[in-house]
């Protein structure tokens, strides 16, 4: 890249979207040096000295994948996704468990988190199948994005790390909607997604609510009978399915899309059942009432509603939060960053914060319509799911409407891996920006 190129490319810098970006970094740094300190006023954790360098390498990542041009090279995206994959494979042989999950790969002190960066790549591996993909049906689209996906999902999913694997399906989804895949199907990965959450959690909120004679424990804790019920679903959606083909009937149609959604959506919660742990499912139980365990999972979204309601409009001060410094809120400096910025900041703190979200999330919209490649409008489409996916899921976890998933809050929460696949993402971004409007 010449003199004149870079001249061009700092020109057209989309500088919204990157002084968003350290805005918030810089209010996570500044949230995270807060949760380190306790009721008496003291600094008993140095987290956000870390945080600070796991920025400061963020910006120069995020220089680099500005400066690469994806669009130019999309025919190697194979090999982000292989290495990613490969990383993936190397943290379930000899990965370290942190939280019960073996996430993680390193060397002495220092560790990443490969299913961040797996979020990226897969994001650009399914950007250049979309890409050579224009004339393909959309159930041709919808199969191969499912096998590009299932690679990762299926890493991810046995670590076990539910949350990193839910964020691939919103920033797929959004891919599949620009690349103008019937609504049909996307609908069908939307409710097929909550009818697994509702038939993983009805377990366990059936054995909470009702006496263990009730009808409902009895089908639950008979496999025989699931199994049943299960064969027999499926074998309705098959017969509604030949139906259709025979008699071109809408009813037939329908009959078969809302049984086979029963089917995998059974068939889906059958297999994160025996993949997640016991506490990961009783998060989702928690979230549908968290009274059931006030002392144990629901501690968590107890202390941090409380939290955030003591900060008012407000909010009592910067390292005021009484709340948040007597430590009542396990991992407030990840999970639940949100509480104190809330209980420090109040509601005015959190309009700022949910101001700059909507900057960059505007900023991605904007890209959409002006990329000059259809390659860059994936890519952007799905940054942006995973962006919104893990903005809503965080703040709403905090907020006790969303279950408890360990989804970290993007530029705010502590945590290298994530600080560093966000800011490569805004790079990304930043680059595709730089480039719209070049030849």
């Amino acid at each position: 890249m010449n003199l004149q190129s870079l001249r061009r490319l700092f020109g057209n810098i989309d500088y919204y979207l990157l002084i968003a970006t350290i805005l918030l970094c810089a209010i996570g740094i500044a949230a995270i040096y807060s949760s380190g300190v306790d009721a008496e006023g003291r600094l008993v954790s140095n987290e956000y000295v870390k945080q600070l360098v796991w920025f400061v390498i963020g910006f120069f990542l995020l220089a680099g994948a500005a400066l690469f041009d994806f669009s130019r090279f999309k025919d190697t995206s194979w090999i982000f996704f292989a290495i990613a994959i490969a990383l993936l494979v190397l943290t379930r042989v000899a990965g370290r468990v942190v939280n019960g999950a073996r996430a993680w790969i390193g060397i002495g002190g220092f560790g990443i988190q490969p299913a961040e960066f797996a979020k990226i790549a897969t994001v650009l591996m399914l950007g250049r199948y979309l890409d050579s993909a224009e004339y393909d049906s959309s159930f041709k689209k919808l199969v191969m994005t499912g096998l590009i996906l299932s690679l990762p999902l299926m890493l991810i999913l046995i670590q076990p790390d539910f949350g990193s694997a839910l964020v691939f399906f919103p920033a797929a989804l959004i891919m599949l909607t620009l690349a103008d895949v019937d609504f049909r199907y996307i609908l069908f990965g939307v409710i097929s997604i909550l009818g697994i959450f509702l038939f993983l959690s009805l377990p366990l909120y059936a054995a909470n609510h009702y006496s263990q004679d009730n009808i409902l424990n009895v089908i639950i804790a008979k496999t025989d009978i699931l199994v049943l019920i299960f064969v027999i679903i499926l074998f309705i959606a098959v017969i509604a399915g030949v139906g259709w083909l025979k008699f071109k009937k809408r009813y037939y149609y329908w009959l078969s899309y809302a049984f086979a959604i029963l089917a995998f959506s059974i068939a889906g919660a059958f297999a994160a059942h025996k993949l997640l742990k016991p506490y990961q499912i009783e998060r989702l139980l928690v979230f549908i009432d968290p009274s059931i365990d006030p002392r144990g999972s629901g501690w968590n979204i107890l202390q941090s509603i409380t939290a955030i309601g003591s900060g008012g409009f407000w909010g009592k001060g910067y390292l005021q939060g009484s709340h948040s410094h007597a430590r009542y809120i396990p991992q407030q400096s990840t999970d639940f960053i949100f509480s104190i910025i809330a209980e420090e900041f109040g509601f005015f703190g959190c309009l700022v914060l949910f101001a700059l979200y909507a900057i960059i999330f505007i900023r991605c919209f904007v890209l959409i319509e002006t990329s000059k490649d259809r390659f860059s409008q994936y890519i952007v489409g799905g940054i942006l799911g995973i962006f919104a996916f893990h903005f809503m899921i965080n703040v709403g976890m905090a907020m006790g409407i969303m279950p408890v998933t360990g989804i970290p809050l993007y530029f705010i929460s502590y945590g290298g891996s994530a600080m560093w696949s966000s800011l490569i993402s805004i790079g990304i971004l930043t680059g595709i920006s730089a480039r719209r409007y070049s030849a």
